[in-house]
């Protein structure tokens, strides 16, 4: 199955992210965990590309030293590279066992299909970014959504006790993957469902709206809402207001748990070829898919001071965030995941680049800086 040697019977919810199994389990997330489809138009896909004239591209690992970007991709433990100009798709690259049409899990991605989806649905008068989370999700009363806003929400700037801890196999976040069937049963420990385990979070004890905290709970509540102001499943949202109309070529997955709720979060499958083509619709304004005034919100960004004094402002220092997009401050838009998931948005050169990935740790800071300066390095060439 693989050309590394281990079957699939090797692989379960306790190693699934860690190499090598990874490398397989990334792109077959619907074997492991239950999984929607988001339906495309299922058109064929044309030849694979190659990374042309992008292949010697001068690129630094974070030790300093310097290799060409197809060395770079490989030993970075990259999984594909997708290059596109102006909508055209002008070169790939991908490891050992990808390919064009086959998904692959693109981790908090996600959270950035959750934004396009709530702008189409305030365009429609569906959903307000004032109103309280509990409007459309009253069981959240007495949690730390509460009292919170949609755009607080979608902002990153809830007040909530959570810790974003990927490594942790016994607190919240254990029992967090637990309740989305990413991690394997604690007979001794009930697993609550998806949205049970979201209402019972408490609020910390700042005022929302005060500091940007990046919490993936955050962004699953976000789909609750969108499934209540849209009146359907995530999934048949993201396919009727966004993956058909597109021109997506492939179907997407979202994992959900037994419940049936999604993980919006984290749990989307799709082709590094329909992620740039989704991309390409930020870049082009919306595509007339989702309202122009939103996209331009996007490259304005959210509040700058509360983004410098967050837990995240060593990635993009001078950026911000909104929506559940990267505002880098150097002029481009991305989408972020752990274990090396990218989505790169550059208007001024009209390139988009995906980069998806099976790295060995779920973050690598001085990684992620590398991929950002290849990534600047090719919407430049």
């Amino acid at each position: 199955m693989n050309a590394v040697n281990f079957k699939r019977s090797d692989i379960n919810l306790g190693n699934w992210r860690d190499r090598p199994y990874s490398t397989w389990a990334f792109r077959n997330m619907a074997e492991l965990v239950p999984s929607a489809v988001i339906r495309s138009m299922r058109r064929p896909e044309g030849r694979q590309l190659d990374l042309g004239r992008f292949s010697a591209l001068p690129v630094h690992e974070p030790d300093g030293r310097e290799m060409p970007l197809d060395a770079f991709l490989t030993e970075s433990g990259s999984d594909a590279l997708v290059v596109m100009k102006k909508g055209e798709l002008i070169a790939e690259w991908y490891a050992n066992g990808c390919g064009p049409s086959e998904p692959h899990l693109v981790f908090s991605i996600s959270k950035s299909f959750t934004g396009l989806i709530a702008g189409i649905l305030e365009a429609q008068g569906k959903l307000s970014f004032a109103a309280p989370v509990s409007e459309y999700v009253p069981d959240a009363i007495g949690s730390a959504y509460g009292d919170v806003t949609v755009r607080d929400l979608f902002n990153m700037t809830v007040s909530v006790v959570f810790e974003e801890s990927y490594l942790d196999e016994t607190g919240d976040f254990d029992r967090y993957r637990r309740a989305v069937l990413w991690q394997p049963e604690h007979p001794e420990k009930p697993t609550p469902t998806l949205r049970e385990f979201l209402v019972s979070l408490r609020k910390a004890a700042h005022p929302h709206g005060t500091r940007h905290a990046y919490r993936s709970p955050n962004s699953d509540m976000a789909g609750l809402v969108v499934e209540a102001a849209g009146g359907m499943r995530y999934a048949d949202l993201l396919s009727k207001l966004v993956w058909q109309p597109m021109g997506a070529h492939t179907d997407g997955f979202i994992t959900v748990d037994r419940a049936g709720n999604p993980r919006t979060s984290g749990g989307i499958s799709v082709t590094a070829r329909d992620l740039a083509r989704f991309g390409d619709l930020v870049r082009r304004g919306g595509g007339g898919l989702v309202p122009g005034q939103f996209i331009e919100s996007l490259w304005q960004g959210g509040d700058r001071a509360v983004w410098a004094s967050g837990d995240q402002h060593y990635i993009y220092p001078g950026g911000s965030y909104r929506s559940y997009w990267y505002e880098t401050g150097t002029g481009a838009l991305a989408g972020m995941g752990i274990f090396g998931q990218w989505l790169w948005v550059d208007r001024a050169s009209e390139t988009v680049i995906v980069r998806l990935s099976s790295e060995p740790a779920p973050v690598n800071d001085e990684l992620d800086q590398c991929v950002i300066a290849m990534m600047k390095a090719v919407s430049a060439a």
